[in-house]
């Protein structure tokens, strides 16, 4: 029997982790286990504040225990950045579409994501390390505005330590009296260092629109397939499943057709940077 789309699963906060100054990464213990496959999102309710739409930011391998990576940014994300460990919310879903794993298997894979879009790509990273053997490679590029701003600091050491993963991070600028010894561009301009066959390799993009508009434009520039670029979308998505109709992006609904959606498939409808 399909789950109520309605019905939220009660959660209990059991840790807070403060990325940066704005994002926070909430871990949370549902009263029974919550499986979503990577890509997809959760509906996160706070009691007697309102609900929004998340994408889990831990492995999907992992169903009993969910991170939830925040950045506040209005009502409801600024209650939620006060919740404490212990806090009951409520979670709905999974919803949406997911990343085609299938098709990644045995190729090169580059993910490139900037700011709190590096929360599905945790995700989708994560699920990627726990069956790495089935991959060629992983090449991910993170991106963020200064070293102040980079989320899962702490995770980036251990993630080197995998022989088929090249990490990079870049910033686009080092305000005085921060250190940084990576990178210092923008994001897209990592591009340049990539070693790999576009034709043949899957490109992941999650960030803010502007840069998900001219890293799309790049990787077309450098001969990446337009059906091998995937894109998580994010519309002014409420309900979750196609009803309230927020989110519409031309023909289609982001939070029930997407919000992974391959480049050539919405191209060519309108606002899609909006």
């Amino acid at each position: 029997m399909r789950p109520n789309p309605y019905e939220a699963v009660p959660a209990v906060i059991t840790d807070t982790i403060d990325e940066t100054p704005l994002i926070r990464t909430l871990r949370l213990k549902p009263d029974r286990p919550l499986p979503f496959r990577t890509g997809q999102f959760i509906e996160l309710s706070l009691p007697g504040v309102g609900e929004a739409p998340f994408t889990p930011s831990s492995s999907h391998f992992i169903t009993d225990i969910m991170d939830v990576t925040i950045m506040k940014a209005g009502f409801v994300t600024e209650h939620i950045h006060r919740a404490k460990p212990g806090d009951r919310v409520g979670l709905r879903g999974p919803f949406g579409s997911s990343y085609p794993l299938e098709e990644f298997e045995g190729r090169d894979l580059l993910l490139l994501g900037g700011g709190c879009g590096l929360a599905p790509l945790r995700s989708l990273f994560l699920t990627l390390l726990d069956e790495i053997g089935k991959y060629k490679s992983v090449t991910f590029y993170a991106g963020a505005k200064t070293p102040q701003d980079c989320p899962f600091k702490d995770a980036f050491a251990e993630w080197h330590k995998h022989p088929q993963v090249k990490l990079v991070r870049a910033v686009d600028a080092v305000p005085p009296g921060e250190t940084w010894e990576e990178e210092v561009c923008l994001v897209t301009g990592l591009l340049k260092k990539l070693d790999v066959d576009p034709r043949e390799t899957p490109a992941v993009v999650c960030g803010p629109p502007v840069m998900m508009k001219f890293g799309t434009r790049d990787l077309l520039r450098l001969g990446f397939r337009e059906d091998r670029i995937y894109l998580s979308m994010e519309k002014k998505m409420y309900c979750g499943f196609g009803q309230c109709r927020h989110c519409m992006m031309g023909e289609y609904y982001v939070c029930k057709d997407g919000p992974v959606f391959t480049y050539a498939r919405i191209k060519d409808e309108e606002g899609i940077w909006d």
